[in-house]
């Protein structure tokens, strides 16, 4: 389906200004089908989940047609429940943030009833309200029905299922038949169909089928990280796969900010996007994402909304989703085309259930994997440059190159073999002076393999061999098995980790903290 924008819609500027607030770029498909359809005054049956945008695509072309300046009520929102109606609430207000003069109110059970009344006489255009609760205002006559035009049922199917029938009913033969009336459901039992037949006028039937997750073309792992630790390991499998374009999501747009100035200081073409920002930003950084300016765009669900770039290679889960079914959009941008896609999820502790019901839910596997270490990274970049150099080789032409390298060779002290290394070192863009030269591993007295590591605390700081394999394992993300002989004296212990993972674990460790004290870690030194 095409993309339309919201600025394509005849809206009012007030309204655009409020979904441009809310960081809306373009219309999901059940607002692009069903906010055209009911601004032309038609009935509509809406069949769309949760998660989908509907609140947005009846509450658009409902407050649109809201008249400010008359105070009577013009329209009312049936929910099923006292959440969903304080939810609808919120979202509208919003939507009408801009439109002086339109009062909004949610009236549900539980809620002091002399209060509502109030609020009713002192001028009220929009109700959203349980059924229960306007039966209430009905029967005490608090309610005047004379010049409503709009009723939109939300989620009809639960009403009916929480025994609202008769209500619902009740409530739509007192409504004035010159009226607008607006049903949405996820499903479409009998009893549905059979108020549509009886209460609508040649409704229009909107349907948006729930997009399904193709997983045949996404390769779909999850990492179990700590929160400290995620932009190092997103940077580590950014440099390892280094995929064309990349999509990072967050939750909220305080991290996306955070997380675009840490990667852009380390050296990324990377950008955020979130509701916050002005339109023009956001063209801005979309033109830039579009044609590869920018490799990895940092954004929120509701900000991603209308990103359609075929070419994106990894999307980043760097916050679980909130909601299973936003897994399934996120994921949904790479693999595109015919291409095959990486999915990443970060997870933190408990999130590793939440993790089995997005599995449930999408009837797909998301494997478990090792979070890298720099060997890794550097292993994989290796082998990624090799495989370009090998293309070229077999079809280019390289004898003028070759000449060229052999006359250096034979001036200098060095082997071709000096040189291929050299070039290799240079394309993989490893800066040891950073990394490798933090640390010197030399001989450190450990087992072939293994390096032996000194942490200044002991015996007498009532620490136990168990407490400092814990910290080594928790921090790193280590195996606790990998880790071998801990020798403990009474101020300071030796420990030994795998040469592989050493970098990680001094990295992993520092600033680290064993039973509340800050501990000092470092390579031993041969005695």
């Amino acid at each position: 389906m095409e993309t339309i924008r919201f600025d394509e819609l005849g809206l009012s500027d007030q309204i655009l200004r409020a979904v441009t607030e809310m960081g809306f770029e373009a219309a999901s498909p059940i607002q692009a089908k069903a906010i055209p359809v009911m601004m032309e005054g038609k009935d509509i049956i809406g069949q769309a989940q949760t998660g989908t945008g509907k609140t947005a695509a009846f509450g658009i072309p409902l407050l649109q047609k809201i008249d400010p300046k008359n105070k009577k009520l013009q329209a009312m929102i049936l929910c099923p429940t006292r959440e969903l109606a304080i939810q609808v609430a919120e979202e509208i207000r919003r939507l009408a943030n801009f439109m002086h003069g339109i009062k909004i109110l949610p009236v549900y059970g539980g809620q002091d009833i002399v209060k509502q009344i109030r609020s009713l006489k002192s001028g009220v255009q929009l109700i959203i309200g349980t059924p229960g609760r306007v039966m209430d205002h009905m029967r005490r006559k608090t309610i005047k029905w004379d010049q409503v035009h709009t009723i939109v049922l939300d989620e009809a199917d639960e009403m009916l299922n929480m025994g609202f029938r008769e209500d619902i009913e009740t409530i739509l033969s007192e409504v004035p038949e010159e009226r607008q009336t607006v049903l949405f459901s996820a499903t479409m039992p009998k009893p549905i169909l059979d108020i549509t037949d009886k209460y609508q006028k040649d409704a229009q039937m909107v349907k948006v089928v729930k997009k399904e997750l193709t997983v045949s073309n996404i390769d779909q792992y999850y990492y179990e990280v700590k929160q400290k630790n995620k932009e190092e390991v997103l940077s580590r499998l950014l440099d390892m796969y280094n995929p064309k374009l990349s999509l990072v999501f967050c939750n909220t747009k305080k991290k996306v900010d955070e997380l675009a100035a840490d990667l852009k200081g380390r050296g990324y073409f990377a950008e955020g996007l979130h509701g916050d920002m002005k339109q023009s930003q956001r063209d801005r950084v979309m033109n830039s994402f579009r044609n590869g300016r920018t490799e990895i765009l940092i954004a929120t669900d509701v900000a991603a909304r209308g990103i359609d770039v075929d070419d994106v290679e990894a999307v980043f889960n760097y916050d679980l989703p909130q909601d299973d079914e936003f897994y399934v959009h996120r994921i949904g941008r790479t693999g595109r085309a015919g291409r095959v896609g990486k999915a990443f999820t970060f997870v933190v502790g408990k999130e590793v259930y939440k993790l089995k019901d997005i599995q449930r839910y999408c009837k797909t596997k998301i494997y478990a994997q090792p979070i890298p270490s720099l060997d890794d990274v550097s292993a994989i970049k290796a082998d990624n440059v090799l495989g370009e150099i090998k293309q070229i080789i077999q079809n280019e032409d390289l004898s003028s190159i070759i000449n060229m390298l052999e006359q250096n060779i034979n001036e200098e002290d060095y082997t071709a073999m000096d040189v291929a290394a050299a070039f290799l070192k240079r394309e993989m863009g490893q800066e040891i002076t950073a990394q490798e030269e933090k640390y010197d591993f030399g001989d450190t007295g450990a087992e072939e393999g293994m390096v032996r590591l000194f942490i200044n605390i002991g015996k007498k700081q009532n620490v136990k061999p168990g407490d400092i394999l814990g910290a080594i394992a928790g921090e790193s993300g280590m195996p606790g098995r990998l880790v071998g002989s801990i020798d403990m004296f009474d101020k300071y212990t030796f420990v030994e980790v795998p040469r592989e993972n050493a970098r990680d674990v001094l990295n992993a460790m520092d600033h680290a903290k064993i039973k509340g004290k800050l501990i000092s870690i470092e390579p031993a030194n041969r005695k």
